[in-house]
């Protein structure tokens, strides 16, 4: 396996590679890149390096960057319209001045940022704001919509978080084109094991006695996990269908599909946090980064630093902080913002809302700051060559 890594990084202000050397000691970074557009998400294809970042926003519409480069040129397809477009077709020097010319984007108005991306199987998938899954069998170049979860008869019932409808997570099964999952806040977690043709929510507790009532409008109750799922994690390789997932209220395991969740929280200071990742070849060891409460401020309790692992499949847990700021610290961590890499002993990666990306080449027992004064860091994930 290569030890050459590279840390995917979205930010308020475009996106950034962070390039390591061969022994995950030294980091260049190389950005902003994607024209300055709020990237929520960037990830790669290790076969062939190409990368591509999903973003955009009111002002600039929605849309998927790409490059065939490493990251070193991006590409546009624009989706959807925004307020520059409004503002270019009424105002002919404001359109000279951004180089811009008429063309209407595939899916108009429908949705004003992409939240998520996946490569998988020969086919690019994206998440929206408000909540679609789109898929692009072609490399990002044209996009359809997946009509199958956009149909589901739940949708009426679908409710926003405070970021709004954002479907934010996806995540697909290497051995299993058809199978897919993702979270959408806050409407839940939804599977579908025919392409996307059909969609099952997947929501129901294991010992839904213990949790059956609470007074946080997100906890679990009814039988149900709290439908604002923040982020997922799939386990790797052949572990069928084991999942993890950071709720906003608590930390869940399911070994069947998402089709019962377990409560594995216990042993963590606090219910609330947004990023989870598992280990590339262990499906028992877990990271995920807690904060302090949706109300008190989503910092690091105590307002000190700490990822939290666990070694057996979240029975127990124990808290990381060699490396992090132990005192004064009041960053949050995004659902996007944690990812591993493939090396022989598992790197993990984070970046802050205050434009930090911490680093651990020893599976999170000790952390460096590989990056610093980033724009806000709203997801990382990590490319390295196939192999």
């Amino acid at each position: 396996m290569s030890e050459q890594v590279s840390i995917l990084v979205g930010t308020t202000k475009g996106a950034f590679v962070i390039r390591g050397d061969d022994h995950r000691k030294i980091w260049q970074i190389d950005g902003p890149h994607c024209d300055g557009w709020p990237i929520n998400h960037v990830v790669g294809d290790p076969e062939t390096g190409r990368l591509w970042a999903g973003g955009g926003g009111d002002w600039f519409g929605a849309g998927v960057w790409r490059s065939e480069d490493g990251g070193r040129s991006w590409e546009l397809v624009k989706l959807t319209t925004g307020q520059m477009d409004d503002w270019a077709a009424n105002d002919p020097d404001f359109a000279a001045m951004i180089g811009w010319t008429p063309k209407a984007p595939p899916f108009t108005d429908e949705f004003a940022q992409i939240w998520s991306l996946n490569h998988a199987h020969g086919t690019l998938y994206a998440g929206t704001k408000p909540a679609s899954l789109l898929a692009s069998k072609d490399g990002g170049k044209t996009w359809d919509k997946v009509e199958g979860l956009t149909d589901h008869p739940s949708r009426p019932d679908w409710n926003g978080g405070a970021a709004g409808l954002v479907l934010h997570t996806i995540l697909s099964d290497p051995g299993n084109a058809g199978k897919l999952w993702v979270g959408i806040s806050a409407a839940g977690v939804f599977a579908t094991e025919d392409g996307g043709a059909t969609w099952d929510r997947r929501n129901r507790l294991s010992n839904a006695d213990a949790h059956a009532h609470h007074d946080h409008p997100a906890a679990p109750h009814d039988g149900e996990i709290g439908f604002c799922v923040h982020n997922m994690a799939r386990a790797p390789g052949n572990s069928g269908d084991l999942l993890y997932q950071q709720n906003h209220h608590g930390v869940w395991r399911s070994p069947d599909g998402g089709r019962s969740w377990d409560d594995i929280t216990t042993g963590l200071p606090s219910t609330f946090g947004f990023p989870i990742a598992v280990h590339p070849r262990d499906a028992d060891t877990v990271w995920t980064l807690p904060l302090n409460g949706d109300t008190q401020g989503r910092y690091p309790p105590d307002a000190s630093a700490a990822v939290w692992k666990t070694n057996d499949g979240g029975k127990s847990w124990q808290a990381k902080r060699r490396g992090l700021p132990d005192r004064d610290c009041f960053f949050t961590v995004l659902r996007q913002a944690m990812a591993t890499d493939r090396c022989d002993t598992a790197g993990v990666y984070f970046g802050t809302n205050s434009g930090s990306v911490f680093a651990s080449i020893d599976e999170g027992e000790t952390w460096d700051e590989v990056a610093r004064h980033l724009p806000t860091v709203l997801s990382v994930e990590v490319c390295q060559p196939a192999g």
